[in-house]
């Protein structure tokens, strides 16, 4: 039976730590953004308290960052030399 490399428990660990610190701050910049496009909404629509202004938000938000992902994974896959299909 072969063996892969066997990382130590301390690289693991580590690892594991930094992917999990990392999300975490992905998490408080992603709160963070989320109320400044609220404020924003405000500030251009109004109020956003009724069902109909907060699915508009939903809808504006999720189009938004459908397109800034698909532009920076066509970014990312430009970096890295590969080309689009």
């Amino acid at each position: 039976m072969s063996h892969l490399p066997a990382m130590s428990l301390y690289a693991e660990v580590l690892d594991k730590v930094a992917a999990l610190v990392t999300a975490a701050f992905g998490l408080v910049a992603a709160l963070a953004w989320n109320g400044a496009i609220q404020e924003l909404f405000k500030e251009v629509f109004g109020t956003a308290e009724s069902l109909t202004a907060q699915t508009i938000y939903a809808v504006v938000v999720t189009i938004v960052a459908v397109v800034v992902t698909i532009l920076i994974a066509r970014s990312a896959a430009k970096a890295k030399g590969e080309t689009e299909t």
